[in-house]
């Protein structure tokens, strides 16, 4: 039987590959952009408002900053607590062209000890927490090899 793959957050991400991106939202008024999505009305304290746009953001981005996580997560996370438990890298990174940071979990196998502050990294699908009927999608950080 397969699973059924859903996203930890609907709308939040969307695609596969190459093609895979974190979605944001672009005031039309005063070109700000947002992640996680805004719906309702634009964040920026100086604008009036404007209509909001779903956007695609930057593949790419620099480290801003990051951390290892070496405690089990608290709900709403999936953290069986029979299962063995490990540490995983966070990691903030600065997306290119929209110049905003954004918060994300390092792909598997990648710890702090593969980061620095500048190197570039990009985006790829992810998988938080899988049981029998579904996999739980996300985002991830990995590094593209490119130093600053």
């Amino acid at each position: 039987m397969s699973r059924t793959r859903t996203p930890v957050v609907a709308g939040w991400f969307a695609g596969e590959g190459d093609g895979f991106r974190l979605l944001g939202t672009r005031c039309a008024a005063c070109a700000s952009v947002f992640f996680p999505r805004e719906d309702h009305h634009c964040r920026n304290p100086a604008c009036g408002g404007g209509e909001l746009a779903e956007v695609p953001l930057s593949r790419r981005g620099r480290v801003w900053s990051y951390t290892d996580s070496r405690y089990r997560p608290p709900s709403p996370y999936v953290s069986d607590p029979e299962l063995s438990w490990e540490p995983y890298a966070l990691i903030a990174v600065e997306l290119e062209a929209e110049r905003i940071v954004v918060l994300g979990q390092a792909a598997p196998g990648v710890t702090v000890e593969d980061l620095a502050v500048g190197m570039e990294v990009e985006v790829v699908p992810g998988v938080l927490h899988e049981d029998a009927e579904t996999t739980w999608t996300t985002w991830h950080w990995r590094p593209t090899g490119v130093k600053a």
